[in-house]
C-alpha cells in the first residue's frame, strides 16, 4: 500500500516529466538542448533532485518511487539523444507539429485565358497557312475606322457600328476625330499605305463598340483581321481559306456554312457561321476588297484583287470550349476560367 509520501513523490515526478517533455518538443536548436538537459537531468536538474531526495522515503517508498523514477531518467535520456540526433539531421518540427524541412505549400500556378489561348491557336493556324502577324493601334482616327472603309459621316452603314467616341482637347484639330476602333479593319488601309501586293496579313488586337451585351456581344472583343491582295486572288480562295481555317481550328466534321453578308468595304460580303448546339452561330465576316480601296490605296483593280476576313475570338472559343454566353470571359470568375 503507497504512503502519502509515496503518492507525493510519485505526483512530482509525473509534474517532471509532463514539463521535460513539453519544452524539449520546442527545443530547436543545440543551446536549447543543452539548456534542457541541465535543467532536468543535471547536477542541479529537477529529475536530479527528486533522484536525491528518494533516500529520505520509507524503504517500501523508496523502492516504488525509485524505480519509478529511474525509469524516467532513463526514458527521457533517450528521447533527448532522440530529439539531438534529428537536429542533427534537420528534420526539427515546430511547435504546432509541422515538419520545417518539408517542401512548402507550391504555389498555384496561372494559366492563359481561355480568349488568349484561342487568339494564339488562331494567329498559329493563319501562320501555317502564310499569314504574317502584325498590329495596330486601338486609338483610331475617324479617318481610317470609317472613312476611307467607305463609311462616311452620313452613311447608314455606321449605324453597324456604335462608337466609343475620345473627346476632344483644346489645340487638335477637329477633323481628325479619335475613337477607340470599333473593328480591325483599319489596318486594312494602314497596310496599304506603306506596302506592295502581294499581301498576306493577320492583324490580332482589341476593338470597342458602344451596344448591348446579351450572350453573344460584348463591348470590347477581340478581333483577327485578314488581308490577301495579290494578281487573280478570287472568292473561291476566300473560301477555300475559310473552310481550311474552321476545319483546323474546329475539327473536320464541324459543320460550317457561307452566307451572304454585307460590309461597305467589301463587294461580295459573306459571313461564315459554324453548327452550335443545335444553331448556327457567326463567327466572322468576309468578302472581296472593295475595287475602290484597292485604287485609293494606287493599285489597279483591274489588275489586284483581294479579300479580308474579320474574325471574333470570343465567338470562335465559345464552340471550341462549349461556353453559352459570351459574358462569361470577362467576368474573371474563376469557377469558369479555371476549367481552360
Amino acid at each position: 500500500m503507497p504512503t502519502n509520501h509515496d503518492s507525493l513523490a510519485l505526483d512530482n515526478l509525473a509534474a517532471v516529466e509532463s514539463d521535460a517533455r513539453r519544452s524539449l518538443s520546442v527545443a530547436e536548436d543545440e543551446a536549447a538542448l543543452e539548456s534542457w538537459r541541465t535543467d532536468v537531468l543535471g547536477r542541479s536538474g529537477t529529475l536530479t533532485g527528486i533522484l536525491r531526495s528518494i533516500g529520505a522515503l520509507d524503504a517500501d517508498d523508496r523502492k516504488i518511487v525509485g524505480r519509478r523514477a529511474n525509469v524516467l531518467k532513463n526514458e527521457l535520456e533517450e528521447a533527448f539523444d532522440e530529439r539531438r540526433a534529428l537536429l542533427a539531421a534537420g528534420k526539427i518540427t515546430d511547435i504546432a507539429g509541422v515538419d520545417v524541412t518539408l517542401p512548402g505549400r507550391p504555389h498555384r500556378i496561372g494559366r492563359l485565358h481561355p480568349v488568349t489561348q484561342t487568339m494564339r491557336a488562331v494567329l498559329e493556324i493563319l501562320q501555317r497557312l502564310g499569314f504574317a502577324v502584325i498590329e495596330g493601334p486601338e486609338v483610331e482616327l475617324d479617318e481610317y475606322n470609317f472613312d476611307r472603309l467607305r463609311i462616311p459621316a452620313d452613311h447608314p452603314a455606321r449605324d453597324m457600328w456604335d462608337t466609343f467616341w475620345i473627346a476632344e482637347q483644346e489645340g487638335r484639330i477637329a477633323a481628325r476625330q479619335t475613337l477607340l476602333r470599333t473593328h480591325t479593319s483599319p489596318m486594312q488601309i494602314r497596310y496599304l499605305e506603306g506596302h506592295e501586293p502581294p499581301i498576306r496579313v493577320a492583324v490580332p488586337g482589341r476593338c470597342y463598340r458602344y451596344e448591348a451585351t446579351d450572350a453573344t456581344h460584348e463591348w470590347m472583343l477581340q478581333q483577327v483581321e485578314l488581308l490577301a491582295i495579290d494578281e487573280g486572288v478570287s472568292l473561291a480562295d476566300l473560301k477555300g481559306t475559310l473552310h481550311e481555317f474552321a476545319r483546323q481550328i474546329f475539327g473536320s466534321d464541324t459543320e460550317v456554312m457561307l452566307r451572304n453578308s454585307y460590309f461597305p468595304f467589301v463587294e461580295p460580303g459573306v459571313e461564315l457561321a459554324v453548327k452550335f448546339r443545335g444553331q448556327w452561330l457567326e463567327i466572322l465576316g468576309a468578302g472581296m476588297v472593295h475595287p475602290e480601296i484597292i485604287s485609293a490605296a494606287g493599285y489597279d483593280p483591274e489588275k489586284y484583287t483581294g479579300f479580308a476576313a474579320g474574325m471574333g475570338i470570343e465567338r470562335i472559343a465559345m464552340p471550341l470550349y462549349g461556353v453559352d454566353d459570351i459574358r462569361n470571359f470577362y467576368q474573371n470568375d474563376l469557377r469558369f476560367l479555371s476549367q481552360f
